[in-house]
């Protein structure tokens, strides 16, 4: 079975918000930011297979 692991793995988590959606965003208002981060946190856990859960989704896998 394939599961995530690693500290390496925990800080290319932590990494990736900021990354992908904090630094690639101009914020227009803090309901905007909410907006934002909101729907990239839906794709992340949703829609993005991960490798790390052998090409699920969090949501997948979690199930």
């Amino acid at each position: 079975m394939c599961h995530p692991h690693g500290h390496a793995q925990i800080k290319a988590f932590n990494c990736r918000p900021r990354a992908e959606s904090l630094n690639a965003s101009w914020f227009l208002s803090m309901a905007d930011a909410r907006w934002r981060i909101e729907q990239w946190w839906k794709d992340y856990n949703d829609t993005r297979p991960h490798m790390a859960l052998c090409g699920f989704t969090p949501s997948a896998f979690a199930q």
